[in-house]
C-alpha cells in the first residue's frame, strides 16, 4: 500500500515510561497480523541496553524484534532507526539504521536529534512500501514538553508524518486522570490535535467501576477512550523492556540462578528462558546485597560499558563472593560483556565504551579482551560444545565490540557459523561466550539444566507466541479495534488528499 504519504498508520504514546506501550503495540501488531494485514511496527527512536541483531546485519530495540515477530514481519533496521544504548548517566551510544554512528552526551544529542528526522522519515517510508498497516510507538512522553525541539520519538515525528496519537496511561501507578487531563493542558495546540484518544491500562478488578473516570477524562480533554485493558499477567512470559519489568522465577525451583544487576546491564532477555523455568529459581541480585550462599549458577549478563559494571562488581565486594562461590562448588557463566569480565584484563584503548583505559578482570578465566571496532552485529546458529550438553542445537546473535583470546579459549563454549565461540576453566565451572539467546533452544537448556540434576519443562518459543495471542486475544476483548483502524485508515486517506 504505497509508501509513507498513504500507508494507513497509527501511533502509541504514553503518559510516562513503563505504560505497556510496547506490549499495546504487540498485541495490536499479532492483532491485526491475524486478520490477513501486513504490520509493520516504528519506532522512532528508542533508549535501550536490551538490542538486537537483526537479518540485515544491524540492531534494534529488543522491543522491536518481539514485535517484528509477533506481526509475523522479518525484522529490519527501518523497525527502529536510532537507538540510544547508554554508556553512563549522562552519555549514550547512538545506533542509526542499525549502525552505531557516535556517542553523545545527553545535552549534546539533546542538540542533534533533529537531524535524525530524515533518516527517521526514510525508515518509515521504506516500511511502508511493503504494508498495509504501520504501528508506530514513542518513547517516553509527549508531555516532556521541555525535550520537543527537535524531538523525534514522539509529536515531532507523528507531526511530521502526519500520524494520529493514542495516549496509553497506566492506572495501576495511581493519577491516571491527571495524568491524561494533564498531558492534554501541557500539549502545543498542534501536537494537541494529532491525538486521536486515548487507552487506560492495566486495570484490576471490575472495569466498569472505571466508567465515571472515563467520562472525566473525555470531558476534560475531549479526547474519546478506546477502552479500559485489564492486567494482563501473562505479559510475564514475553520479554521485558528494561530491568523494571523484569520478575524473578520460582521461588521453588530446585535450582537457584543469580543474575547480578549491573549498572550497565544489557541484553539481560538472555536469562528469560531460565526465569520461566518451574523448577529454576531465578534471582535478579542488587549489587548492595551479597550473593546467596545458596547460590547454584551465576549468570553475569551482557553490559554497554563492561569496564565500568567490572569496577562496579569488585567496589561491591562480589569478586569475594564469586570465589567463595566456586569454592563451594558453584558455577559462572558470562554472557558477552560478562564474558569479558570473567577475563584477566579488560582494555579500550580508543574509548569506546567510556575513558580509554584498562582494568584487571576477575581473572577467573584465562583470556583478555581488547575493546575494538568493528562492532560483529549478527544472527548466528551452531551446536554446544559444553560438557554435559554436547550437541545440542543453540541459535540466537551476537552484538559486540570486544575481542577475546587467551588459553582457555583453547575449551570454547559453541560451535557457530562463523568459527567457535568463547572460553572454559580448566575444570568446566567458569565459562563465557559472546552469544546472545543460548538458553531460547529447548534442547541445549534441557541439556545444560540436566548437568545440574533438573528437569526442564518450558517450550519457550511457543510459550512466547501462545502470550502473544493470549495479548491480541485480550486488547479484542477490551478495545474499540475497529474505531482505532478507522483513526488509521483517516490518516491514510487525508494523507493521500494532501499528496
Amino acid at each position: 500500500m504505497g509508501n509513507r504519504l498513504t500507508v494507513p498508520a497509527i501511533m502509541i504514546q504514553g503518559t510516562g515510561s513503563d505504560v505497556g506501550k510496547s506490549l499495546i503495540v504487540a498485541g495490536l501488531c499479532r492483532l491485526f497480523a491475524r486478520r490477513g494485514l501486513r504490520i509493520r511496527p516504528f519506532k522512532p527512536q528508542n533508549m535501550s541496553n536490551n538490542a538486537a541483531a537483526t537479518p540485515d546485519g544491524g540492531e534494534i530495540g529488543r522491543a522491536q524484534m518481539l514485535q517484528a515477530r509477533a506481526a509475523g514481519a522479518v525484522p529490519s533496521v527501518h523497525m527502529n532507526p536510532v537507538l540510544l544504548k547508554p554508556q553512563s548517566e549522562t552519555g549514550a551510544q547512538i545506533v542509526v539504521q542499525g549502525r552505531a554512528v557516535a556517542s553523545a552526551r545527553a545535552r549534546d544529542y539533546g542538540a542533534m536529534k533533529g537531524r535524525l528526522l530524515p533518516q527517521v522519515l526514510e525508515s518509515f517510508t521504506i516500511l511502508g512500501r511493503d504494508a498495509d498497516l504501520l504501528i508506530a510507538e514513542g518513547a517516553g512522553s509527549p508531555a516532556e514538553i521541555n525535550l520537543r525541539d527537535g524531538d523525534i520519538a514522539n509529536m515531532g515525528f507523528a507531526v511530521a508524518a502526519g500520524v494520529p496519537a493514542v495516549l496509553v496511561a497506566d492506572i495501576g501507578r495511581g493519577g491516571v486522570i491527571a495524568n491524561l487531563v494533564g498531558t492534554h493542558m501541557v500539549l502545543p495546540a498542534a501536537d494537541r490535535a494529532m491525538v486521536a484518544g486515548f487507552i487506560v491500562n492495566r486495570f484490576r478488578g471490575d472495569v466498569s467501576l472505571f466508567d465515571d473516570g472515563v467520562a472525566a477524562i473525555e470531558a476534560r480533554t475531549r479526547w474519546p477512550s478506546f477502552g479500559v485493558v485489564p492486567h494482563f499477567a501473562e505479559a510475564a512470559a514475553l520479554p521485558a523492556e528494561d530491568t523494571l519489568g523484569l520478575a524473578s522465577g520460582s521461588a521453588h525451583g530446585a535450582l537457584k540462578v543469580v543474575m547480578p544487576r549491573t549498572p550497565h546491564i544489557a541484553n539481560f532477555d538472555d536469562a528469560d528462558p531460565l526465569r520461566l523455568e518451574p523448577e529454576v529459581d531465578f534471582v535478579l541480585a542488587d549489587l548492595a546485597d551479597p550473593l546467596p550462599a545458596d547460590a547454584d549458577l551465576v549468570l553475569l549478563p551482557g553490559s554497554k560499558s563492561t569496564i565500568a559494571d567490572t569496577r562496579a562488581l569488585k567496589a561491591a565486594g562480589w569478586d569475594i563472593d564469586l570465589r567463595a562461590h566456586l569454592r563451594r562448588g558453584g558455577r559462572i557463566l558470562g554472557l558477552c560483556g560478562g564474558y569479558q569480565t570473567l577475563g584477566r584484563t579488560i582494555a579500550d584503548p580508543d574509548g569506546l565504551e567510556g575513558p580509554p583505559g584498562e582494568m584487571t578482570g576477575l581473572g577467573l578465566l584465562d583470556v583478555e579482551t581488547v575493546l575494538s571496532a568493528p562492532k560483529t552485529t549478527r544472527q548466528t546458529r551452531g551446536t554446544s560444545l559444553l560438557a554435559g550438553a554436547e550437541g545440542a542445537p543453540v541459535e540466537g546473535y551476537r552484538i559486540h565490540m570486544g575481542r577475546t583470546a587467551g588459553p582457555d579459549c583453547a575449551r570454547p563454549a559453541v560451535r557457530l557459523e562463523e568459527g567457535v565461540d568463547g572460553a572454559t576453566s580448566p575444570d568446566g565451572r567458569v565459562c563465557g561466550l559472546y552469544l546472545h539467546g543460548l538458553f531460547g533452544s529447548d534442547a541445549f537448556r534441557a541439556a545444560f539444566l540436566g548437568g545440574f540434576g533438573v528437569a526442564a519443562s518450558l517450550a519457550y518459543e511457543a510459550r512466547v507466541d501462545a502470550a502473544l495471542d493470549g495479548l491480541a486475544d485480550h486488547l479484542e476483548a477490551s478495545l474499540d479495534v475497529e474505531a482505532l483502524w478507522r483513526v488509521a485508515q483517516a490518516r491514510a486517506a487525508a494523507s493521500a488528499r494532501r499528496a
